[in-house]
């Protein structure tokens, strides 16, 4: 009897895949030869699933996404966390200080650049962000309707401001700050913010 192949889990392989050789190598090695040899499959099979780089860019992005959501979720239900410690996790986990979202930080790089000359990942790139931002723009509200941030504070200025901090990650990347300052920029920010 052949083989059953969980198509879901291959798809996923394939994006880690494609995260390890862009992690290591950039995106302009990511060809799919490479990332095929990388996933351990033929070329035709990775081809089954993606039949561009940038379809296969855009499933690992999507796919990015999930895993960062989830590795946020995890560390927030291990307490209880305040809308201060929910806003330092969630802009944490897009700085690349550990393995994993070192190697999103690198592959959302390369997705951006890619977005800024192709109409369809740009629309992508574009709903991701604003999704991203209304999330933050509506803690940030109901952190100030609970009195937790000042109430002169204008919401939308707020919510660009912590999203901003998420640019502190090519300084990282680049040696021009260390984690530890970008975590402690991170840190005076939200103090100042959450106090009302």
């Amino acid at each position: 009897m052949p083989k059953q192949v969980d198509h879901p889990e291959r798809r996923a392989m394939i994006a880690l895949a494609l995260w390890r050789v862009v992690d290591r190598q950039g995106w302009s090695a990511a060809t799919m030869r490479t990332v095929a040899q990388e996933a351990n499959v033929s070329l035709g099979q990775l081809q089954h699933y993606f039949r561009t780089r940038q379809e296969m860019l855009t499933f690992a992005m999507s796919y990015a996404a999930e895993q960062t959501a989830d590795r946020v979720a995890r560390r927030l239900d291990a307490r209880a966390d305040s809308p201060h410690d929910i806003l330092r996790t969630a802009v944490t986990e897009l700085l690349p200080l550990q393995p994993e979202s070192r190697a999103t930080s690198r592959l959302n790089a390369a997705f951006v650049l890619e977005a800024l000359h192709d109409s369809a990942l740009r629309q992508q790139a574009g709903q991701g962000l604003r999704d991203g931002r209304a999330q933050v723009a509506e803690l940030i509200r109901a952190s100030i309707s609970a009195g937790l941030i000042s109430s002169d504070r204008d919401p939308d200025v707020e919510t660009d401001r912590v999203i901003a901090l998420t640019g502190l990650a090519p300084l990282i990347e680049l040696d021009v700050i260390t984690p530890e300052a970008a975590l402690a920029a991170v840190d005076r920010h939200l103090d100042d913010l959450f106090t009302p």
